[in-house]
């Protein structure tokens, strides 16, 4: 069995910018407005079944950049517009342009989630012709893919959409680092549903990876605490990741992401496994996952790099490396 293939970086920029809400507007501010969609400009009703045809309208305009998103967003549901600009913008400002564009091609689809009284910024979806695009490229349809027309409003209304939003922030973040930097790469990545797929039964990972750096790889398994779950709870996931352990025939690293650094504090006193290695981090503005922030279960300190975990001491075993190379 093989892991998915490499996370592309290195994407072209995009046009220059202008607000959040650019482009056309084709629904209310907290929702795509995917019931207003079925007329085009002119009146006409826009059914479903002229996938094709729309698609071939507007494939020209579609730059590979665009088809990498769209497949990004497949995978991992939703990505914010500043999640957008990490894996390939230079800028936030470019992103909101292209999106806009993307969003009045019906590439794309969005939303934005209240917090509290006020409305976040935009989320994105695969839009109808985005999941068109990902079915060509793929020879299968639309039916095929784990995409549906409501999913942009069953995402909205979800209780775990803050999760989500933030694993795939993680995967952004150290997609933004493959761009920017030439000595490193994120080499694989499994979102949780296809973690899920893979090890469900005993093991459910918010995901998977392996980052890549100066000649040594971190294969890591990721657990992305919002300070919800009791620690009692935190500490029976490590006997799931055991027994992935055993079954694998070496350990990998098992890295918490916690909101606070008083909750990792608080969390460290119940994580320490003999047959699973554990290092935790607290979040912070800016949070960049391949930087000195990693601190292992019963290391004293200094804090270190995601990479500087591939050579750091586990006597129990084999070293990690991949679980599927």
């Amino acid at each position: 069995m093989t892991g998915p293939g490499p996370v592309r970086v290195g994407w072209a920029h995009g046009p220059s910018s202008h607000g959040e809400a650019g482009g056309v507007s084709k629904g209310s501010p907290t929702s795509s407005g995917s019931g207003s969609r079925t007329k085009s400009a002119n009146g006409v009703r826009r059914g479903w079944r002229d996938f094709d045809h729309r698609l071939l309208a507007v494939l020209g305009r579609i730059t590979e950049r665009d088809r990498q998103l769209c497949r990004l967003l497949e995978d991992h549901r939703v990505l914010t517009t500043a999640q957008v600009a990490d894996v390939g913008f230079t800028g936030v400002r470019r992103a909101r342009t292209r999106l806009a564009e993307l969003y009045a091609l019906d590439v794309l689809d969005r939303f934005r989630p209240r917090t509290g009284a006020n409305l976040a910024s935009y989320h994105w979806v695969l839009g109808p012709l985005g999941a068109a695009l990902v079915a060509a490229e793929a020879g299968v349809e639309v039916a095929e893919l784990d995409w549906r027309r409501g999913l942009v409003h069953d995402l909205a209304a979800s209780q775990r959409l803050a999760h989500l939003v933030g694993v795939n922030g993680f995967l952004t973040a150290l997609l933004r680092s493959a761009r920017t930097r030439s000595d490193c790469q994120l080499e694989q990545w499994w979102s949780e549903r296809r973690c899920g797929r893979e090890w469900g039964e005993v093991v459910r990972p918010d995901g998977y990876g392996v980052w890549c750096e100066d000649g040594a790889s971190t294969p890591f398994l990721l657990e992305h605490d919002n300070g919800t779950e009791r620690l009692a709870r935190l500490a029976n996931k490590l006997e799931g990741y055991a027994k992935l352990a055993a079954a694998a025939g070496h350990p990998n690293w098992v890295l918490f992401t916690f909101p606070t650094p008083r909750r990792e504090l608080e969390a460290r006193r119940v994580l320490a496994h003999e047959d699973v290695p554990v290092a935790t981090t607290a979040r912070t503005p800016g949070f960049a996952p391949d930087e000195a922030l990693w601190l292992p279960i019963g290391d004293p300190g200094p804090r270190c790099s995601l990479v500087q975990l591939a050579g750091f001491p586990f006597d129990r075993g084999r070293p990690p490396s991949p679980l599927y190379p």
